[in-house]
């Protein structure tokens, strides 16, 4: 046995943790889509706040966002422990205890709600205590493990930072917010479902009632062809509101031409040739998934960047 090898059996069974694994409790993967969304919420806002002070609220967004995936880690202990995916994550590796991830994710939810209502508003931080609860109460403890519609009611968790980011500047909600909500709210159904169809019985094992498993595979095509669908009316209809133009119009176009045919072809394959290819189109699908979102949001902060020279905006 390698070196290696023994350190890190020696690391699982003593639990030594080193900072990468309490890093890791907070989900940085999330965690850089929460900041992100949130940032261009904040910067394509009417209006502007002290760069220290926008700086301050992304910061303590991103440390809400931590937050909810160390409860989220804490609680799903059992299932990570069984699903592939999960079984290297801090607490099922063995490097921190259950007791841990939940003290840090709770210190971390309270320090950041009450800093983000100092540093801003207590509209933003009201909002951001709401998406905490709402990702390890009514998705983590509830929905991911009652419901095939989890993903669907649970995406709304990770909706929620562009409209905080645009509470910071403004104080409170509009109707641009709500749509870049909806925007990611209908995106992570299709994003989710397709990640499902090539990973296996991982749910299954896991005792998670994801729509694959309850209603099947071919249902669960059904169902991404639906929503992407949805999602391109949202999508290209942000285009003509304030947060929208030109740029946004075109990006949204392109993406969403691409986005519908690859849920087409998702839509018309079966079983069979799926595993044939290795789930080759459904792998592309998700992988442009991952480029849909970041490209919009992209677009909307193009947007708000160029509209003070006179470039973007109807």
């Amino acid at each position: 046995m390698s070196d290696a090898s023994i350190n890190t059996q020696a690391k699982a069974t003593h639990g030594d943790a080193e900072f990468g694994d309490y890093f890791a409790l907070l989900k940085p993967r999330v965690m850089s889509l929460v900041v992100f969304t949130a940032a261009v919420g904040l910067l394509a806002a009417p209006g502007s706040v002290h760069p220290f002070v926008a700086f301050c609220a992304i910061l303590f967004i991103a440390v809400g966002g931590g937050a909810s995936g160390a409860l989220n880690m804490w609680y799903d202990a059992d299932i990570d422990r069984v699903m592939a995916r999960t079984k290297k994550r801090p607490i099922p590796a063995g490097t921190v205890s259950e007791g841990e991830a939940f003290a840090i994710g709770i210190a971390l939810s309270g320090f950041s709600v009450v800093m983000l209502g100092l540093a801003a508003n207590w509209v933003a931080a009201a909002l951001l205590a709401f998406t905490i609860f709402f990702y390890v109460v009514i998705y983590t403890m509830w929905l991911k493990r009652w419901t095939p519609q989890n993903i669907v009611i649970g995406g709304a968790a990770g909706a929620f930072p562009p409209m905080i980011g645009w509470a910071v500047v403004t104080g409170g909600i509009s109707i641009e917010s709500v749509l870049m909500f909806t925007l990611t709210f209908m995106w992570t159904p299709p994003h989710f479902w397709a990640l499902c169809l090539f990973m296996k019985s991982d749910y299954k094992d896991a005792g998670v009632p994801m729509l694959h498993v309850t209603h099947g595979r071919r249902v669960t095509r059904n169902h991404i062809l639906v929503y992407t669908l949805l999602l391109a009316v949202v999508a290209i209809g942000m285009a003509f509101t304030g947060v929208g133009g030109p740029i946004y119009l075109t990006t949204a176009l392109i993406l969403n031409g691409l986005f519908v045919a690859g849920a087409i072809s998702i839509w018309r394959r079966d079983e069979e040739v799926s595993e044939a290819d290795g789930y080759k189109r459904e792998k592309a699908f998700f992988a442009l998934s991952l480029l849909y979102l970041f490209l919009h949001f992209g677009a909307i902060l193009a947007e708000a960047t160029l509209a003070p020279y006179g470039y973007g905006g109807w």
